[in-house]
């Protein structure tokens, strides 16, 4: 997330610490293990603190929608990625809010549907 709101390119980000954009994608998906002097190598790129990429972290082994590695993988979409940014040009913070309430409450309901229909 934080490379996207730099608006740095996977390559770009590769190119600064001497991988391929593969090798970063790869870490971005969670499909490779993340050394920490590389890790201090991202943070320092990416302009945070170590800690920035354990945010969230106790979810990210269970494979919950909504842990780290699920969120990032869905940000690697085209769709992901456009509504980041999309959301991001949104200055208002009540506007955002109500953007993530209707999103919630849609959820919701694609949630409770597919329940419904499971238990048919």
């Amino acid at each position: 997330m934080r490379r996207l709101t730099l608006h740095m390119s996977q390559t770009a980000l590769g190119e600064a610490v001497g991988l391929t954009f593969q090798q970063i994608q790869k870490y971005e998906l969670g499909s490779n293990r993340i050394s920490s002097s590389r890790l201090q190598q991202f943070s320092n790129i990416l302009q945070v603190q170590v800690p920035f990429f354990f945010e969230g972290a106790p979810n990210a082994a269970t494979g919950e929608l909504g842990s780290p590695a699920a969120v990032s993988g869905f940000l690697a979409t085209s769709d992901g990625l456009s509504l980041a940014r999309s959301f991001a040009k949104i200055e208002s913070s009540k506007v955002r809010r109500q953007i993530i309430e209707l999103i919630e409450a849609v959820a919701s309901i694609e949630d409770t549907v597919s329940r419904l229909r499971t238990k048919k």
